[in-house]
């Protein structure tokens, strides 16, 4: 059959068919996915007209074989997504409108019938191979690419600490062939003509992607077992390094995660593009009855003793309850010591949290519950001891055996109404909209890690690593830790880095003794709105202006250079407002200058930022 006549097939709405060519476009019009057919599956990608993603090679290969060359296509059918979900990101309500499109491919020399699945948004693509199976194993791999147009500036780091490092900054161009990319990779387009992120959704029963350098502009996907094994890894799990280093085996259906190149006329597009957790699965009301509103899985701010001093005993733990409860957080995170209580220590602990609003959660090795009577035995256990969440430690790898290991410990804490937070661990693929008792993971460098530069890594991650989902940087501290970051800027870090589940590096009491601790109260772990303001530049400035109810907070984090900025109050609805806004000291980098004044929208506010700097204000009617 000839490819025109086979494209006949597919005039449809949203569908603009062509000699050798499949388009789709987005609801709006502005995004475009074209598909090519000839000696092998190709795409790209544009945003009004404007390349974001050049003609790539997209396919999988399934024990050996790559079956995107040589294809013929069947009809596709055409679909819609369009609903809303609450959701604990960025903004409270996500959207979900896109144009699909199931386009059934035979690889004629194998004789392999499989669909691609493609999905166009208004700030992106998606898209998913389905190689149906019976009950024999195959083992399936990479062919997809992303090339990125040249000219293009991209944001990446490797995997030498998992998913824990800083970026580096490039021109695509001066990109090594064979260097790693861990997602999500940023690019700021040429030309003015916009963004792209690269990362993955839907990561499910299957290895994680990384992202390979081919020298010529572009990233080949790579599965968990090709990616170089970090540090982290190789320091723990030496008896699995063989292992993991093999491709996984999967039985029955294929079904890869969805492959996401978001793409957007501005910073605030990419900051709140919805795609990753839109192609996750919703969470089964089996656990969650009213999905993210079922009652048990509430966000919240936490104290923990770790990076900022105190006492490992019960009675400092004690003490660190009552502080929490003093600044009305509404959680604890213990380390590991809690292990050498008693359990009747442990519930003592946990009664006298709880008696204060303050609820526990308790930190556990993730090799020591890889075995289901193990774990399911520690979740019974938070249960009877009166623990409402678990911070699992210690994945460091993205094999598919390590993926099922993240969805098991989710499903086993749900039947006990456990909370989750993963640390050691990978960037999130929507997770959270399946499992909503997910409140937060790493997949970060943050605050533990004491050999970060701040000012710039901060000024960066909001446009990188936070486009995946929540991160439990663990922000602000006003201790050595902050290294060439000034006290605001810490303060604003805790309001810019989304994590549901907000924990606090300082000690509760620094944080209560600070000069902007009514400010810091305020804080809010979860969002109903975010707008990345146009003063943003990766690396050099990240300002958002947020709300929670009726509340607005403007913060700033500036990276190496000092500067002044000047931000439209724009963003607030019409009316009178009081704002407390917190600035950099001019004279000491460890200190804060603090303003009470009136606003209104039709102000600006002007920041003068030392190096390493920030400001926070709050306004309320």
């Amino acid at each position: 059959m000839k490819i025109a006549t086979i494209l006949a097939l597919f005039s449809v709405a949203g569908l603009a068919p062509a000699a050798d060519t499949l388009t789709l476009a987005s609801p709006n019009g502005q995004v475009r996915f074209q598909l090519f057919a000839g000696g092998g599956l190709e795409y790209s990608v544009t945003l009004k007209s404007k390349p974001v993603i050049d003609r790539s090679p997209l396919g999988i290969a399934v024990d050996g074989v790559n079956l995107a060359g040589g294809v013929l296509f069947g009809k596709a059918v055409r679909y819609r997504t369009n609903e809303t979900y609450p959701w604990y990101g960025v903004h409270s309500t996500a959207v979900d409108r896109s144009n699909g499109l199931k386009i059934p491919v035979s690889h004629t020399k194998s004789q392999t019938a499989y669909t691609l699945e493609v999905r166009a948004y208004n700030d992106g693509v998606a898209f998913r191979l389905v190689v149906p199976g019976g009950v024999a194993t195959r083992v399936p791999d990479e062919a997809t690419g992303f090339r990125i147009p040249a000219g293009s500036v991209v944001w990446y780091h490797d995997f030498e600490g998992h998913y824990e490092a800083n970026h580096n900054q490039k021109r695509i161009q001066d990109v090594p062939a064979g260097d790693w990319a861990a997602p999500p990779v940023t690019f700021k387009l040429p030309g003015g003509a916009g963004y792209g992120s690269i990362t993955e959704g839907g990561l499910r029963e299957y290895a994680g992607m990384g992202l390979q350098a081919d020298g010529k502009g572009g990233f080949d996907a790579r599965l968990g077992h090709a990616v170089p094994p970090s540090y982290p890894f190789r320091l723990r799990y030496k008896e699995d390094l063989e292992r993991m280093a093999k491709p996984a085996a999967i039985a029955g259906t294929i079904t890869t995660p969805w492959r996401v190149v978001m793409a957007g006329l501005d910073l605030n597009a990419l900051v709140n593009c919805d795609i990753v957790h839109n192609v996750a699965p919703p969470p089964d009301p089996k656990f969650f009855p009213q999905g993210l509103k079922t009652a048990w899985v509430k966000p919240g701010r936490a104290v923990w003793r770790y990076l900022d001093g105190g006492e490992t005993t019960l009675e400092g733990m004690k003490e660190f309850s009552r502080l929490a409860s003093e600044l009305g957080f509404e959680y604890h995170v213990v380390e590991g010591f809690w292990s050498k209580w008693s359990e009747s220590d442990l519930k003592d602990f946990i009664d006298y949290s709880r008696g204060r609003g303050v609820g526990v959660w308790l930190w556990k090795h993730s090799k020591d519950i890889r075995d289901p009577s193990a774990r399911r035995k520690f979740f019974e256990l938070c249960r009877r001891a009166g623990a409402v969440g678990a911070k699992i430690d210690f994945f460091d790898h993205e094999a598919k055996e390590v993926v099922a290991l993240y969805e098991a410990c989710l499903k086993d804490a749900a039947e006990f109404g456990i909370l989750v937070n993963f640390h050691g661990a990978n960037k999130p693929t929507g997770e959270a909209r399946t499992w909503p008792n997910e409140m937060t993971r790493e997949g970060v460098r943050g605050m533990e890690s004491r050999k970060s530069m701040r000012a710039r890594h901060d000024a960066t991650l909001p446009f990188t690593r936070m486009l995946a989902g929540h991160a439990d940087y663990t922000p602000m501290h006003f201790g050595d830790r902050r290294n060439d970051t000034t006290w605001a800027h810490q303060i604003a870090s805790a309001a810019m880095l989304t994590s549901p589940l907000l924990t606090y590096a300082a000690h509760p009491k620094s944080i209560l003794d600070n000069p902007a601790v009514d400010l810091i109260r305020r804080f809010p772990s979860v969002w109903d709105e975010t707008i990345a303001l146009p003063v943003s530049e990766i690396g050099e400035v990240a300002a958002f202006a947020r709300r929670r109810g009726d509340l607005w907070f403007l913060a700033v984090m500036n990276g190496v250079p000092a500067r002044t900025v000047r931000i439209p109050l724009s963003f607030l609805p019409a009316g009178n407002f009081r704002a407390m806004l917190v600035r950099d000291s001019p004279d000491d980098a460890a200190a804060v200058k603090i303003e009470n004044i009136a606003a209104a929208r039709a102000d600006t506010i002007s920041a003068d930022l030392r190096p390493g700097g920030g400001f926070i204000a709050t306004f309320s009617k």
